[in-house]
């Protein structure tokens, strides 16, 4: 497969304020989101495991009921069926890493 730019992906809106772009493989898909200030992101778990990385901004991450401010550059890793959630304090672009597959996403 030769390299694509994300920005040549198409990008829908998953919740208000938040769109995202998907790059799947066999057993992974990566994703590139852009939050708007205010976005809120429900507490909600899935099979995946995910690791997401704040590319910029501050956004407020909750991890089983315990909240983390994040700011660029920090990495969590999110084991699957943990509860998580949170709320873009500025506007935020962040990739998210997910494993297996989130065919919800394609």
């Amino acid at each position: 497969m030769k390299p694509v730019s994300f920005q040549d992906l198409p990008s829908r809106q998953t919740l208000p304020g938040m769109t995202g772009r998907f790059m799947h493989g066999e057993k992974h898909t990566l994703a590139y989101w852009e939050a708007k200030a205010g976005t809120l992101l429900p507490v909600h778990q899935h099979p995946h495991e995910q690791m997401t990385y704040l590319l910029s901004g501050t956004l407020e991450m909750e991890l089983d009921g315990v909240v983390h401010t994040l700011q660029a550059h920090d990495v969590v890793l999110i084991p699957s069926h943990v509860a998580h959630g949170g709320k873009a304090i500025t506007d935020c672009r962040l990739i998210d890493s997910f494993s297996p597959v989130r065919e919800d996403y394609k």
